[in-house]
């Protein structure tokens, strides 16, 4: 991914937020579009909101800063998007950030998506202080990185000019310099001019102004820090925040390298828990994170959470030297009993490999409901072909269970491993039904012409 399109979501946070100090604060919404069912609450699927009419005008009230996916259920891209966006989701929640993801299925919701103009999927809205009328349409990288990004430049920021030597003798500065004054990590990120900006600090802020500009703003903030390192503690116990110093401690000389993150496994951070296949027991323990690959990585050996192990364990990363790890569930004792198979982390390329077998796979989520609309004729397929023993129809949970061999774009995701040393994996893109499933498998798995997908048009409208 071009990191340098990555400050794009800054450039749009910046004119949604009136970070410039000009003009009035953001129009609040009207009282009759923020009418919603009393007592109602908004339900969440994997840390995101689940909007609909009645609703979104209560998440506006209750979220500062709300980035919104209209999506169709029927939309390639929309599933291709949808666990980059569950991960940035659970990250999200670790940092305690300001931005809450949220998302409308635009074909169930005709109001919303005439009210804001939604003639494609996925379209991404970001609603600021609950700005109901205005909201910032976003077309840049759709990317864990980038939705991360995003979520942390939302946060208001006050730029300040000083030329007093009083200043830079405090803050231990020896040239011009920009710095970013943060409520995690070391606290503060220093961004000199002349060696990291290219530009004269006449270029951030021009005569009697206090804020740099957006086209400033994202040659400052251009730098981007993939790797997450997270501490999961329990904060009401006292042993484990004695364990927060020395955490701090590691931090400034991975300084540009390393993002530390604390996650208090006390608060409702449980989709944060299974998005990296913890417990709440389990802390405190450390996990660090590729937000570009979304590579995990967990300590090895054991031993006291310190300063100095901290810094080892990110070195360790860094430098290639540890392998990154899969989540995986146990292999149930009955998993091959039952005419659809199971599959975990833990079997699936010994069964999904196996050159003697035909393997149809279905990559789920439970939550899915594309999944459970196919699921009865996808036990119908494995009960027709039960007695052949060259054919397996297995299932694989995608959230609980990760696979190195590739990773699974969306739900329902339908893979099938033809017989033979010479064999080629294959997409099912066909019709989901029993029939043209038994088709696929007794024409030797011939691929059935592959229906569009793409940026469809929304249901009543022309683009």
């Amino acid at each position: 991914m071009d990191r340098q399109l990555l400050p794009v979501l800054l450039l749009l946070l910046l004119g949604a937020s009136g970070l410039q100090g000009q003009g009035q604060g953001p129009e609040r919404p009207s009282e009759d579009l923020l009418e919603d069912a009393p007592g109602e609450e908004v339900p969440q699927e994997d840390g995101i909101l689940v909007l609909n009419h009645r609703t979104l005008g209560l998440a506006l009230r209750e979220h500062p800063a709300l980035l919104v996916e209209f999506y169709a259920p029927w939309c390639g891209h929309c599933k291709a998007l949808a666990p980059e966006y569950i991960k940035a989701a659970a990250l999200l929640a670790a940092e305690s950030a300001t931005v809450m993801l949220a998302k409308v299925d635009g074909p169930a919701e005709p109001e919303l998506t005439e009210e804001f103009g939604v003639t494609e999927y996925p379209t991404l809205k970001f609603f600021r202080d609950g700005n109901r009328t205005h909201p910032e349409e976003y077309t840049g990288d759709k990317d864990v990185a980038t939705f991360l990004a995003l979520a942390r430049d939302a946060l208001d920021v006050t730029f300040g000019f000083t030329d007093r030597p009083q200043l830079f003798q405090k803050f231990g500065l020896s040239k011009d310099t920009v710095v970013l004054f943060k409520k995690f990590d070391e606290g503060r990120a220093d961004f000199p001019v002349e060696e990291e900006l290219g530009l004269d600090l006449g270029d951030l802020v021009g005569p009697g102004s206090q804020a740099a500009t957006p086209q400033t703003s994202r040659r400052i903030f251009s730098a981007k820090i993939l790797n997450h390192l997270l501490l999961f503690v329990n904060q009401t116990l006292a042993s484990h925040r004695e364990l927060l110093a020395g955490f701090r401690e590691a931090a400034p000389p991975l300084r540009g390298q390393v993002l530390f993150v604390v996650v208090d496994v006390a608060a409702n951070n449980d989709h944060v828990l299974r998005y990296f296949g913890l417990k709440a027991e389990e802390a405190p323990t450390l996990r660090l994170v590729n937000i570009e690959t979304t590579k995990k990585y967990a300590p090895t050996g054991g031993g006291p959470i310190s300063s100095a192990s901290v810094a080892a364990f990110c070195q360790t990363v860094l430098s290639g030297e540890l392998k990154p790890y899969f989540l995986s569930q146990e292999v149930p004792p009955d998993w091959d009993q039952r005419p659809v198979k199971t599959l975990v982390g833990k079997n699936f390329e010994q069964v999904a490999f196996d050159e003697t077998k035909n393997v149809f796979v279905k990559f789920y989520a439970p939550w899915c409901s594309h999944c459970r609309e196919m699921a009865p004729a996808w036990e119908a397929l494995a009960e027709k072909y039960r007695n052949h023993e060259d054919i397996i129809i297995a299932e694989l949970d995608a959230t609980a269970n990760e696979l190195e061999a590739f990773a699974v774009p969306g739900f329902p995701t339908l893979k099938y491993f033809p017989a033979g040393q010479d064999r080629k994996i294959m997409e099912y893109k066909g019709s989901r039904d029993l029939e043209s499933f038994s088709k696929f498998l007794d024409s030797g798995g011939e691929l059935p012409a592959e229906e569009p997908t793409g940026h469809g048009a929304a249901a009543g409208f022309t683009q």
